[in-house]
């Protein structure tokens, strides 16, 4: 079976390998800044007080931080690795969601030296267009799809 990369299409090689490529960065970049930038700190420091952890939705200070903490390092991981890559974009989607609208409501848009909703915005919609584009072929997902289905699923 011929791969994209290989079929006779003049520029097909090209486009195809800059597309996965293309995808690859937005998972390494939002992938790895959300787990590095957000997640391992968050985890830092709230893992001896989880108790102090912000409750925006009512759902229990305990429950609030191991949700942020599934999505900011455990999806933040699956991301960047590109494995389980639509469905580990959820939580971030939603946790982002959740920081712009509701941690942030009254916050202004852009940021000018202070909090804003414009980071959680970024992070929100840099997740969404994963979510809708897939992971690529640059990841664990295409080759564990191609090893043990025959054919991949992005």
């Amino acid at each position: 079976m011929a791969t994209p990369y290989l079929q006779s299409e003049p520029g097909l090689n090209i486009r195809a390998a800059l597309l996965d490529f293309g995808l690859l960065t937005l998972r390494i970049v939002f992938g790895g800044f959300m787990l590095l930038g957000h997640g391992i700190p968050k985890l830092r420091v709230f893992a001896s007080k989880p108790s102090e952890f912000p409750d925006p939705l009512g759902i229990g200070n305990l429950a609030s931080f191991y949700g942020a903490i599934g999505a900011e390092v455990v999806c933040a991981a699956l991301v960047l690795l590109g494995l389980f890559t639509r469905v580990a974009t959820l939580p971030l989607i939603f946790a982002m969601a959740v920081a712009a609208f509701v941690m942030h409501a009254s916050d202004p848009f852009f940021m000018a030296g202070g909090a804003a909703k414009e980071p959680a915005m970024i992070y929100l919609l840099g997740s969404l267009a994963i979510a809708l584009t897939g992971p690529g072929r640059l990841s664990l997902d295409f080759l564990l799809m191609r090893k043990f289905m025959g054919r991949p699923i992005v």
